[in-house]
Parts: C-alpha cells; structure tokens; sequence
C-alpha cells in the first residue's frame, strides 16, 4: 500500500535569496539601472543649463517638454530594438550613443541643434529600458518576478533620489559650470555600456537562456510587432489603467505645488510630502512585496490604483500640513503595494515572442500619461481651481477598475508553476517614477 504525499508549497523567496540566486546578467541589469540613474543628471539640470545659456524660461520648458517627447519614442523603439538587438547590443548601444550626445550639449552653437540633440539625447538613453526589463523577465522564474521588478523598482528610485544631490556637487566642484556635470553622466553612461558588454549575454544565449532558441523555417527566431497586441484586448485595458494611473500619479509634481502655493500653505510641507514619499518606498517597497508576490496580481492592481486615487481626492479637503502629509502617505501606499506588481506583470502577460512588445508599450504607455499628467491637470487646476481633485481622482478610480479588469487571471493561473498553488500567479511590475 502506497501513499501519496502532497508536496510542500515552497514559500516564495525573500529579498536577498533572490538576488544571491539571480543570474549574472540579472545582477547586471540590476546594477547597472541604479548606476544610470543616479548619474542621471541631464533632465534634473536641463531647464538651469538652458537658462544659464541665455535661453528665456519658455525656451527651456519647451526643451524639457522635447525631452520628454524624445524619452516615449525612445522606449517604443526599444520594445521594437530588444528582439532583434539582444539586451547587450541594445544597452550598449544606447549608453555609449547617449553618451556622446550628452557631451554634445556643452558645445551646440543654438537653440534649433540643442532641441534636436535633446530629443535624440532622450530617446536614445531610453532604447536600453524594455530590452534590461525583457532580460530580466526572461531570466527569472514566474515565482520570483515581482520581487526581482521589486529590486529593480528600488535601484530606480534610490539613484533617482541620489542624482540630484550628487549633480548638486558636481555643479559646485566643476566651478558653478556644466561641464563637469555632463561629462560626468557622460562617463557613467559608457560605464554602464562597458558593464553590458562585459555582463550580459549575447543575443542567441540570451535566447538559450530564455527558452526561446527556436527558429523559423529560414533560421531567423520568431518576432512580433505591437499591431499583435490589439489582439488581446485584456492587454489594451491593462494599459489603459496603467495610463489612468500615471495621469494621477505624476500630479504631485506639478498640480499639487501650484494649490500649495495658490492656497497660501508654506512650502516647507510640499518638500516634507515629497521626501516622505520618496524615503518610504526605497525603505519598505521590498519589505512590503515579501508579502504581495504571495498575492493575486488582479487584487494588488485593484488596491494600489484605488489607494492612489483616495490619496489624490484627499487632497481636495481644506489643504494643510495635515491633509498635504496623509494624501501623501496614502498613494505613497498605493504605490509601495502596487509598483512591483505591476511592472512585472507586462512581462508575464503574452506570449515569449511578444514579450519585449508587451514591456515596451507599457513604458511607453506610462511615459505617455506622465508626459500629459501636467498639462492635464494644469489646465483643470486653471479652470475649476480645487475642484480638480476629485476630477483627477475619478482618473484612479478608472485606472483601478480597467486595470484589474485588464490582468488575466486565466493565463496568470496556466502559466504558474505546478507546484505552486498562487505563487504569483504568474505575475508581475514604470520606472520613472521620478526621473
């Protein structure tokens, strides 16, 4: 007589069992994104170089606007490059042409070349994004996805917080000139691009690695174009809550210091709101995710975009120190729960040749709303004044339903581990956030 013994669910992996047993080349990518970023000096500076050079405040906001232009079509281009380049050719040849262009700023004789050189500067420093997001999706397990996006999350936003402060001495130590500033994101970019060369895998052990060495009939491995993604309309809503979401998102940045200001409320407990923000998810994002990868990705997307459009509307209360501090902390929870989740799950949501396109129009996606956020909401802040708050909410609670509407449970559950009774259910998660 036999008996049959149902195994152990192994409990997902914490924070640093998964990096120790994370790939080279995840190590890298990984490494690699808090280098770039907290060498990242050029969009914090952009708008004082320009006007240091005698370009009018217009001018220089016109140039940031191309830069964000630029930063889109870069991650677009990206999810299209990542198949056929590889991560290592595409890395590499981002860093190493962005860093050429960046030098090329200092030394433009006009207005018209500097627009340009920024747009290409922006979009070429992007291309590398869906191609490291791609690798790292490739090369980790379906139950340690949303702590490794976790990770990546963490080195984003901590060498975003570091970039300007060290940007900040660079400016002083380089004489109250530029030139130190961007040469020295110049060389953190060829840094990076010398890691990629040194670290990543070529293209075909890149797709050795992933499982997908498979060739067509005329020995070229299978890809895709973005036109395939309207095929899967889970998808198309997915992204339109992730568009949702980052309209909301990205207006503690440029509504919330115009009421700040209008309402006569010292600027002091903006800043404080700001770097609490900051300083939370770089100390509990990975704390927090131990427990959410456990999740089901369709609730966790439901949570954080419905947290981050209660911590929009409070705003729309009498504004204080009090109601400026807690809005803060709830869509910072929002944020904390949900920024892993989501920006893993692109990765996990279609098919192995699609992959890079799926990572890619979600960046793409999210840039979009961050690039009209502003606007957006400038224009209602101008109109109705402090009604545009439980406007702009309704903009989260869209993003929540669509959102989680938009995750497919059903493949989530198809593709997990066997083993795994909800590992993650194969899921998930924009990045930047800040920079």
């Amino acid at each position: 007589m036999t008996t049959e013994t149902t195994p152990a669910e192994p409990k997902p992996a914490g924070i640093w069992q998964t990096f120790v047993e994370a790939p080279l080349a995840v190590k890298a990518v990984l490494g690699g994104v808090f280098v770039n970023k907290v060498g990242g000096f050029l969009n914090i500076f952009l708008v004082l170089f320009l006007t240091a050079r005698g370009y009018t405040e217009a001018q220089a906001a016109s140039a940031l606007g191309a830069y964000g232009v630029g930063s889109v079509i870069g991650v677009l281009i990206g999810g299209a490059l990542a198949d056929r380049l590889g991560a290592r050719n595409a890395t590499v040849l981002s860093m190493a042409g962005s860093a050429m262009l960046i030098g090329s700023l200092l030394y433009l004789p006009n207005y018209g070349s500097l627009i340009v050189a920024i747009v290409f500067v922006a979009a070429v420093s992007q291309v590398y994004r869906p191609a490291s997001a791609t690798l790292l999706s490739e090369l980790t397990s379906d139950d340690r996805q949303v702590m490794t996006f976790a990770m990546y999350r963490f080195g984003l936003n901590l060498g975003t917080t570091a970039a300007p402060l060290i940007g900040f001495g660079l400016f002083h130590l380089g004489g109250e000139s530029y030139h130190l500033l961007f040469w020295g994101e110049a060389l953190v970019a060829l840094a990076y691009a010398l890691l990629a060369a040194v670290a990543l895998p070529t293209k075909a052990r890149e797709r050795e690695l992933s499982g997908r060495g498979g060739a067509d009939e005329d020995g070229a491995a299978p890809t895709g174009s973005y036109l395939e993604l309207f095929k899967d309309g889970r998808y198309l809503c997915y992204l339109l809550g992730m568009f949702f979401n980052s309209i909301l998102y990205v207006q503690y940045m440029s509504t919330l210091p115009l009421d700040v200001q209008s309402s006569g409320v010292p600027v002091f407990w903006y800043t404080l709101a700001v770097s609490l923000n900051g300083g939370a998810v770089i100390l509990l994002e990975l704390l927090v995710t131990k427990k959410t990868q456990r999740l089901k990705p369709r609730l966790v997307v439901l949570t954080s975009y419905s947290l981050v459009a209660v911590g929009y509307a409070l705003y729309g209360l009498p504004l204080g120190p009090a109601v400026i501090v807690i809005g803060t902390l709830v869509w910072t929870l929002g944020e904390i729960i949900g920024g892993p989740v989501v920006f893993a799950y692109p990765g996990m949501a279609g098919p192995a040749h699609l992959k890079s396109r799926y990572i890619g129009s979600f960046q793409f996606v999210f840039g979009l709303g961050s690039a009209i956020g502003p606007v957006l909401g400038g224009m209602l802040f101008l109109g109705i004044g402090r009604g545009v708050w439980p406007v702009l909410a309704g903009f989260g609670l869209l993003a929540a339903l669509v959102g989680a509407y938009g995750v497919n449970a059903r493949k989530a559950a198809d593709d997990a581990p066997a083993v795994v009774a909800d590992p993650v259910e194969p899921v998930l998660v924009a990045e930047e956030k800040k920079g």
